[in-house]
């Protein structure tokens, strides 16, 4: 069997399980070209190269039997790889952490921030860090820059620290433990934030892969907007004068400007639209 016939195979099982995206590819047949690639120790983004090659019996094998244990455990294909990419960039994860999806890595990525810093931009926290990958995003996007890496759990900081020594970037990456802002005394020139956001109805309304991620990293309180309180109401003391903040809050946009009405935030253009990562200035937030 090819290795296309095979992918197309799969994808037909995932479609006709009924499974759910989200972490790392948006549809049945991404996700199967990522379980056969990833289970051939094939580079991921080299379909074309490799779909006509022949596979080995034990090889189809293999693949289908990862593949069944996607539809029967319901988990991110992530957890089952333990590997995760954002910008072309590769990260360990496992349960955890979140799978890292965040859009603020595509504007680290195409300089979307870049406006917003300058020459004396030299501290960055990267809060609700999970599994690292924006701290290690950010470092490698600004090279003379510190950063540190804070997260409430300290299971996500044992996995953001097999990242940070991944990229050798021991040296720029601090992490810490920190409940929000508590042990984070700044000041910082770029926060970068993907907080817990979700609201309680969505929360209620998960597919079960979302599930599988830890509660605390994604629930954010009847209207997503509990952690957002907190981080607004004391970040501004920790912000440097010419610093910003770089907030994602997923699809909760409505939420957000119904509980901070009149603040001026700058609604950033990702893949996903001009919803789902804002920007506040220093002078913003101090109103």
């Amino acid at each position: 069997m090819k290795l296309i016939a095979l992918v197309e195979e799969l994808a037909a099982q995932l479609e006709a399980a009924g499974v759910s995206f989200g972490h790392g590819t948006t549809n049945a047949f991404d996700e199967a070209v990522w379980l056969v690639l990833w289970h051939l120790g094939l580079p991921l983004d080299e379909l074309d190269l490799h779909a006509e090659r022949e596979l080995r019996h034990e090889e189809q094998l293999a693949a289908r039997e990862l593949l069944h244990k996607r539809i029967a455990t319901r988990k991110p294909a992530a957890y089952l790889t333990r590997e995760a990419w954002l910008q072309g960039v590769p990260f360990y994860v496992d349960e955890r952490s979140i799978v890292p999806r965040s859009f603020i890595a595509e504007l680290l990525a195409d300089g979307t921030i870049d406006p917003w810093l300058s020459e004396r931009t030299r501290r960055v926290l990267d809060l609700c860090t999970g599994n690292g990958s924006l701290a290690v995003l950010a470092a490698m996007a600004y090279p003379d820059v510190s950063v540190e890496a804070a997260d409430i759990s300290p299971e996500a900081l044992e996995v953001a620290r097999i990242n940070v020594e991944k990229h050798g970037l021991q040296q720029r990456i601090r992490l810490v433990q920190s409940d929000g802002l508590a042990a984070l005394p700044g000041p910082y020139d770029l926060v970068l934030c993907n907080p817990p956001y979700v609201n309680a109805r969505s929360m209620a309304q998960l597919p079960e892969e979302y599930r599988a991620e830890p509660e605390l990293a994604l629930a954010g309180g009847a209207d997503g907007m509990d952690f957002v309180r907190a981080l607004l109401r004391d970040l501004p003391s920790r912000l440097g004068a010419d610093g910003v903040l770089v907030l994602e809050i997923g699809n909760e946009r409505e939420n957000f400007e119904a509980a901070f009405p009149g603040l001026e935030a700058v609604w950033l253009e990702t893949s996903a639209g001009a919803e789902q990562v804002l920007l506040l200035t220093a002078e913003a937030l101090r109103g």
